[in-house]
């Protein structure tokens, strides 16, 4: 089995918490139980807090009206002494860093474009950007799907010898529908009245989000896709394997493979 490679964990990286809402609050709280004190941590939001977030998204009174990335970055860095920085612009016009991880917790197609936009700028040919942990969920079930890279430079991904998975297509390349999903006019958390949305799945898809994120960072995440289903009461693993990344890309087991030191 191929363990998604942590090699940016080594040094100084950075997180970066794309979305605030239901399940980005409740992510960005538990990164500062376990992150380690040379990672940084960075909030991205430019929305503020209303009232009917209140029912379920990790807010309270004291914080309406405020920008939740705001919000959030100030009573972290209070409760958990330790720096966390935030930005109040859209996803597609903030600093988004080389090294580490981008955990999207955004709730439309538009919002992931501007992501898989911004990780392009530092993949290519010969270079990968941070891994993409991205976050979706319905009413009672979610998935997490991981990458760092665009199609072209997805060969020689898998070291055969250290059993390590160092490329991913990118989320939007493996499951290209997630950015067919519109915005809608109403904030996702009043589809807890509606019945659109479970009361606890944003806590239950916080919980395999930072599940995902630690093992990556030390090394011991060997899934690429996780499907939560709260109905069925499942956790399905996607492990990482150059099978199933060539059945999506179309390229060669040979060209994915790495083998004897080859580059």
């Amino acid at each position: 089995m191929y363990k998604l490679d942590n090699s940016f964990a080594r040094d100084r990286f950075t997180v970066t918490v794309a979305g605030c809402g239901g399940t980005g609050a409740f992510v960005a709280e538990g990164l500062c139980r376990f992150l380690p004190w040379h990672a940084e941590l960075v909030l991205i939001d430019h929305d503020r807090v209303e009232e009917r977030n209140l029912i379920r998204q990790n807010f309270d009174a004291g914080d309406l009206g405020k920008f939740k990335s705001e919000a959030l970055a100030k009573r972290l860095a209070v409760k958990y002494r330790r720096p966390v920085a935030y930005s109040i612009v859209p996803v597609g016009l903030a600093d988004v860093r080389e090294s580490g991880v981008v955990i999207g917790c955004v709730d439309n197609g538009l919002a992931r474009k501007d992501i898989e936009n911004k990780l392009g700028e530092h993949t290519g040919r010969w270079s990968r950007g941070p891994w993409w942990v991205d976050a979706g969920n319905g009413e009672n079930y979610g998935q997490i799907i991981i990458g760092n890279q665009t199609a072209a430079g997805i060969c020689s991904s898998f070291d055969v010898d250290k059993n390590v998975c160092l490329n991913l297509p990118l989320p939007t390349l493996q499951r290209p529908e997630i950015l067919e999903q519109r915005p809608t006019r109403h904030n996702c958390a009043q589809d807890v009245l509606t019945g659109e949305q479970g009361p606890v799945i944003n806590q239950m898809m916080a919980t395999v989000t930072l599940e995902t994120v630690r093992r990556l960072i030390e090394g011991d995440c060997l899934w690429m896709q996780l499907y939560l289903d709260l109905e069925a009461g499942t956790l399905v693993p996607v492990l990482a394997t150059p099978e199933l990344v060539s059945r999506i890309t179309g390229i060669s087991l040979k060209k994915l493979e790495r083998k004897g030191g080859e580059p």
